[in-house]
């Protein structure tokens, strides 16, 4: 890639983020576009996508589909890599949360659960793998979660995908070395993104709680250390969230 020295820092990065409509994959698409990046945008409701895109500007495309179905990633990934001319970066930040205690676990949700929690962010990679491989290596970012990191109340199902998902980001950093790809993941304590939440009025935010553009920030600095080096894994908590 070529880029002149008073180019932003990512400057003609090709990158595609899971989950882009809102939350986390919004904010870090407006920090990648501020420096320089181009970007695709995958999310499951059209609508909040194409607004997300608007807001976005010329430097975002947008493909609506669901992570988990193997149609959709094999679509998304083709169309992004062609609407880009390539990639250079996958983030794997599309999730669901499912809270029950273990006696009201039911299979239905904790399937689904695991399929776009963990499934999901591996379809995108299996599908990115060859764009990575063919522009000479890039960057992977699976978005998890401290619960990935400890287990809490009513956690049982979410805590088990982001679990699995640090062992899948294990099992590819070992894999995607040798190929110049480097997989990160991130563990961000609770942000204020209204995930997980009913559909009732969002409480209002507190300043001394983690914002998506904080965990934004750690996604684009992985991305922007050189080459060299790589972070393995970044977990994000408030200073004081008391």
């Amino acid at each position: 890639m070529d880029t002149k020295p008073n180019d932003p820092p990512l400057a003609g990065r090709r990158i595609l983020i899971t989950g882009g409509s809102a939350g986390i994959g919004l904010a870090t698409a407006k920090a990648l576009i501020d420096r320089g990046a181009k970007l695709a945008l995958m999310a499951r409701t059209e609508g909040r996508l194409e607004a997300a895109a608007e807001h976005l500007g010329a430097h975002a495309h947008s493909f609506a589909g669901d992570v988990s179905n193997e149609e959709d990633a094999a679509r998304v990934v083709a169309a992004a890599a062609e609407a880009l001319g390539g990639l250079d970066g996958l983030i794997n930040n599309a999730a669901v949360f499912y809270g029950k205690p273990l006696e009201a676990i039911g299979a239905p949700s904790f399937r689904k659960l695991l399929d776009v929690n963990v499934v999901g962010p591996a379809l995108m990679a299996r599908e990115a793998l060859p764009h990575l491989r063919e522009a000479g290596g890039g960057d992977i970012i699976n978005v998890s979660s401290t619960a990935g990191l400890g287990g809490g109340p009513n956690l049982t199902a979410y805590s088990a995908s982001k679990f699995a998902l640090r062992g899948m980001t294990m099992c590819w950093q070992a894999e995607l070395r040798r190929s110049n790809i480097r997989v990160t993941l991130v563990n961000p304590s609770e942000v204020q993104t209204g995930f997980g939440s009913d559909k009732g009025p969002r409480p209002p935010e507190k300043p001394n709680k983690l914002f998506p553009h904080d965990i934004a920030h750690a996604i684009v600095g992985a991305i922007e250390m050189n080459r060299r080096g790589y972070v393995p894994e970044i977990t994000v908590h408030a200073t004081n969230p008391w």
